[in-house]
């Protein structure tokens, strides 16, 4: 994933470390149990308006006719004071109840006391086993401060450690959702690679190298290619220089035109520092649509797709080679335009060869797997589908396709599989139906059932050999030890900051 710190954001002690979101324990109000009532910000409030009146613990007390240790215990958030004693106090300090009972703390300070307090009564403190600090008038404001910095920066970073993971999931299926309904097309990206296009004289075919680098050109940036890129990125933009750094490798699983596009992509489309993990997400896909919208335009390919549609041989292998990109760039924006433009609705899949889906879209009603969040991305495959099957077909240099009968119709894929150093996968494409007519492919006898979710159909063992086997084995798994793995933290999960600063102060000069 690429990024960029914005030229507002940029100074010395600039970072694109996610802000500190409130806290917590600063939003949670300490109640007192059965009545409602803030005692802590009660207590706090108490002892602004008697030291504002001048009034000691024991002159208060014999105003209102209670003891200075239970006042004590009252302003310290200890002790909720019964109606009647409320009654008196504000008739004491000369304010009404509401004032005693307000939300706002009376000054900053007292703002500060209240929050520590707070979290010093918090199950995140008491699990640090710390000692608590006695927090009174003559307790510095900078170690108030000091204190909660400390504090707040903790509980943010355990937060995003635990929430991390189900925030992600949970984001991946909004988003999933967002495209579905979209039809996985987006004019407001198609708009801006035309313009780019457009200001750099683009004819139609395949976008040449030459042309790429005019569009970083047009755009003021200058291409540099190292060998000492940061391992945890792709690309480095520095928008102090306006300069972009690419690998010198040529083995990369990444196409270099898409790395360089989507790395233009962020500064075209006005990114921000990511948020969060949704606005992270959202925008790898927005540049990952840019950067397909400037290789495979959208007026051209449209133009080239119906007419394949037209002779009823719509096939992804010859949108690839058209256009002289990957499989599955050519799979992806087969997605982006098929509905929008051909009134075809489809599926798209990228399977690993252990089954487990790293990638998927839908808007055909195909019953992909999902958790309860709506997540797709790493779930298993059924094995009757495409994506599992073609796997196992001895051809690897024809597509494989077949029909598969599933609880919610009849669907044909079209598949492929591709080496990269993660392992073998399989990208699948795939129709209700209705739509098949218009694919080369069509006339293929291979055909499967899914009766997934249920589990009979791939996800328990057959009778026979539950039977004969079950007692008797015991493997040894492969351990994926990334499944116990928190995400990476930061804005950009798990690009070394650190490491991005040293790499482009390294090069600033040259």
């Amino acid at each position: 994933m690429q990024f960029f710190t914005y030229p507002q954001e940029m100074s010395p002690a600039s970072s694109w470390a996610l802000p500190a979101e409130p806290t917590a324990a600063a939003r949670r109000a300490e109640k007192a149990p059965g009545a409602g009532v803030d005692v802590i910000s009660l207590g706090r409030r108490v002892r602004h308006l008697r030291k504002s009146a001048g009034l000691t613990l024991d002159e208060l007390g014999a105003a209102v006719g209670a003891a200075a240790s239970q006042l004590s215990l009252i302003e310290n958030g200890k002790r909720e004071p019964k109606l009647g004693l409320l009654q008196q106090l504000a008739g004491a300090l000369g304010v009404g109840i509401d004032a005693l009972l307000g939300a706002e703390p009376p000054s900053r300070r007292a703002a500060l006391e209240i929050e520590l307090e707070r979290y010093q009564r918090s199950p995140l403190y008491e699990s640090l086993n710390l000692p608590k600090i006695r927090i009174s008038a003559r307790t510095p404001l900078d170690v108030l401060e000091s204190q909660l910095g400390l504090l707040r920066e903790l509980e943010r970073k355990l937060n995003e450690q635990i929430a991390t993971p189900e925030e992600a999931r949970r984001a991946n299926g909004e988003l999933r959702r967002m495209m579905r309904e979209r039809g996985n097309y987006f004019p407001e990206y198609e708009a801006e690679a035309l313009k780019v296009l457009q200001a750099v004289g683009y004819a139609g075919g395949p976008l040449s190298q030459h042309l790429i680098s005019d569009i970083a050109t047009h755009l003021g940036f200058t291409l540099h290619h190292v060998g000492d890129l940061p391992h945890s990125t792709r690309s480095v933009t520095d928008l102090k220089n306006r300069r972009i750094y690419l690998t010198h490798n040529q083995r990369s699983d990444h196409d270099p035109r898409s790395v360089l596009l989507q790395a233009l992509g962020h500064y075209v489309l006005g990114h921000e520092t990511p948020g969060s993990y949704g606005d992270f997400l959202s925008q790898r896909v927005a540049t990952n649509y840019f950067a397909a919208a400037l290789l495979l335009p959208e007026h051209t390919t449209v133009e080239f797709l119906q007419q394949a549609k037209a002779r009823k041989e719509i096939s992804v292998e010859d949108l690839r080679d058209a256009f002289a990109v990957s499989y599955e760039t050519a799979a992806h924006r087969f997605t982006n335009l098929a509905t929008q433009h051909l009134g075809i609705t489809t599926h798209f899949q990228k399977t690993h060869q252990s089954g487990i889906i790293y990638k998927a879209y839908e808007n055909d009603g195909v019953n992909f797997p999902m958790d309860h969040t709506g997540a797709i991305e790493g779930q298993p495959a059924c094995k009757a589908w495409t994506s599992r099957a073609v796997f196992d077909v001895p051809d690897k240099f024809s597509s494989y396709s077949q029909y598969t009968d599933t609880i919610n119709g009849t669907f044909w894929c079209t598949a492929r599989t591709e080496r990269s150093a993660s392992g073998e996968f399989s990208l699948s494409v795939g129709v209700p139906y209705q739509h098949v007519k218009w694919f080369r492919g069509r006339e293929t006898t291979a055909r499967a059932t899914s009766r997934c979710p249920d589990p009979a159909c791939c996800r328990r063992p057959p009778a026979e050999l539950s039977q004969h086997w079950a007692g008797s084995a015991w493997p040894s798994a492969r351990a994926h030890s990334h499944l116990l793995a928190a995400m990476p933290p930061g804005a950009f999960p798990g690009v070394d900051e650190t490491e991005v600063y040293a790499f482009l102060e390294a090069h600033a000069g040259a």
